[in-house]
């Protein structure tokens, strides 16, 4: 990791470095199935088109026109029976209903033992995340230490520079703390 031997640098690269990890959160989190429609819920699926797998909404619209139903429009026809498979492999619990040139997928409610099991995949992607934005801390304190040890940095600058950027860690793991209280009473919602 190039990180500048300046306080400044230092900091900025682990503030830019942790704003990235919770991004990385806020995606993971998104992609769990909650008992609400979200177009999200659809980012991992893959369809092969033209030989090469690809991304579901470069082949499709993807639209949630009620909370519990997503509506997916192929841009072309034939690739209807495509699109069907990739979600059924995809493993989400949707059962995609054909209709004409659109495939519905009507969102089941979540019984209470799923509820739990998606609570659980939560806490797990968030303490995934406190642990890389932890992680960016550490390297940066590591930073400091050597910019001291070779003179480029006074003793106050690296003490002040750690403060700033524990207020930072704090910040984004409490921003992380945030997506998952949301995400956790999207879940529960009956």
């Amino acid at each position: 990791m190039a990180m500048a031997g300046s306080a400044e640098g230092i900091k900025s690269g682990s503030r830019e470095r942790m704003q990235k990890a919770v991004a990385a959160t806020r995606h993971e989190l998104a992609t769990i199935r909650t008992g609400k429609a979200s177009v999200a819920l659809l980012d991992s699926v893959r369809v092969t088109y033209y030989g090469n797998p690809v991304p579901l909404n470069q082949v499709a619209s993807i639209s949630a026109p009620e909370p519990r139903l997503l509506l997916v429009q192929p841009w072309e026809k034939p690739m209807v029976p495509e699109i069907i498979k990739s979600i059924q492999k995809a493993e989400l619990g949707l059962n995609p209903v054909p209709e004409g040139n659109l495939i519905r997928l009507p969102i089941p409610p979540l019984n209470e033992e799923r509820r739990r099991d998606l609570v659980k995949l939560v806490k797990k992607h968030a303490e995934e995340g406190r642990i890389a934005i932890r992680n960016i801390r550490r390297d940066a304190n590591d930073h400091l230490k050597k910019a001291e040890k070779d003179k480029e940095l006074s003793e106050d600058d690296h003490h002040r520079t750690s403060d700033e950027i524990q207020k930072f860690t704090d910040s984004f793991i409490a921003e992380v703390d945030k997506l998952v209280t949301a995400k956790e009473a999207e879940i529960m919602e009956v």
